[in-house]
């Protein structure tokens, strides 16, 4: 098919520029974007007939990563008050 039809991992690296130029990245366009690619990640690991706890702990996972990084400038603080 046309190659702006064509999902990212269908992609060769050398029309990866010509690719990127059809893309829409307007706040409608990426908001599009995250919501296909939420729509995969359920369709890939949550909503399975005989799904294991994958799915769910990736979510997690990334939770607690982006938490951290949310609080580290806070941990970095107490870390360095309690070893003065």
């Amino acid at each position: 098919g046309p190659l702006s039809e064509r999902p990212l991992m269908e992609v060769r690296l050398g029309e990866l520029h010509t690719w990127a130029s059809t893309c829409s990245f307007s706040a409608q366009g990426l908001l599009a974007a995250v919501q296909r690619a939420w729509g995969s990640y359920c369709a890939k690991y949550i909503h399975v007939k005989q799904g294991g706890p994958a799915g769910i702990s990736m979510l997690l996972a990334g939770y607690c990563l982006l938490s951290y990084g949310w609080n580290y400038q806070h941990f970095s603080k107490a870390s360095y008050l309690r070893n003065s």
